[in-house]
């Protein structure tokens, strides 16, 4: 009987390791559609600027989130400290990777919105809009603030857990990315409801979204039940949120695009140069 469940918390760890890949793969692949779309279209029409704004917020907080997790024996040793049934944070490096390959290709997408590098034709909003801006800066000033408060409140200047430590700024990371998750997606689906189509804009990011978020959900199941306490999920919220929050989304992205605008409402070249001529309009040369 013993042998029995060793081999299986063997077979559950090894299958846990290959979920993580896997959806890693997913995931980052789900980088390269829109980039390319954008390319062999030379234009960025269609994709809400509002969204690769905050993805870059959010997947730089995000690596330096996973990096702390993966490699600070101050953060680990905080996140057991403040775990002591489950010591073993669930970060995998498949999540750092993950992270840090999304931050440059997000990077790479938002550079797409400038003529200046890429050449592209581009919508007449060039910049986020105030309320994405807005999230954006408070975010940083948040974080600046919670790394005031662990200098001047926390215990040996953050070092010890059982006050403001180092770890709650991880942790504030940690949910910077998760509200450019919740938010990202809102001004996209926004955009495609007004313009009523998709096209220009990627549905294939979302069908590799939709089954990494299914995977990563999966891993952080088995490996919380490895550990025998449910706590890593509550030890890891935003890997359980971005799951959840994703798998939402992508749901109201395969509504609009496989059903509700399978034919678009408005010719898409007819749009394009509409589109081009607000903008000379506003540069007032048209």
């Amino acid at each position: 009987m013993a042998d029995d469940d060793s081999e299986a918390i063997m077979f559950a760890k090894a299958l846990s390791r290959v979920l993580g890949w896997v959806y890693f793969l997913c995931w980052s692949g789900s980088f390269y559609p829109q980039p390319i779309l954008n390319w062999q279209r030379k234009a960025t029409l269609g994709l809400a600027i509002d969204f690769p704004t905050l993805n870059v917020l959010g997947f730089f907080a995000y690596t330096i989130s996973t990096a702390a997790f993966m490699y600070s024996p101050t953060i680990q040793a905080q996140y057991a400290y403040r775990h002591p049934d489950s010591p073993e944070t669930t970060v995998r490096f498949n999540d750092f990777l993950f992270a840090a390959h999304g931050a440059v290709l997000c990077v790479i997408i938002y550079s797409q919105f400038y003529p200046s590098i890429w050449g592209f034709k581009v919508g007449s909003r060039q910049k986020a809009s105030r309320a994405i801006l807005g999230i954006f800066w408070g975010s940083l000033l948040a974080l600046v603030g919670i790394v005031f408060v662990v200098k001047t409140k926390g215990r040996r200047a953050g070092f010890d857990p059982a006050g403001w430590a180092w770890i709650d700024v991880v942790y504030a990371l940690g949910y910077v990315k998760l509200l450019s998750v919740v938010v990202k997606y809102i001004p996209q689906a926004w955009v495609n409801y007004k313009r009523k189509s998709t096209v220009g804009w990627s549905i294939f990011p979302m069908l590799l979204d939709f089954v990494g978020g299914v995977l990563s959900l999966a891993q952080l199941l088995i490996d919380s039940s490895l550990q025998n306490d449910w706590s890593g999920i509550t030890g890891n919220p935003v890997k359980f949120g971005l799951g959840n929050v994703t798998l939402f989304f992508d749901m109201i992205f395969f509504l609009q695009h496989y059903v509700l605008y399978r034919h678009p409402a408005k010719d898409i070249e007819e749009e394009e140069w509409e589109d081009e001529r607000q903008q000379l309009l506003r540069q007032n040369i048209y």
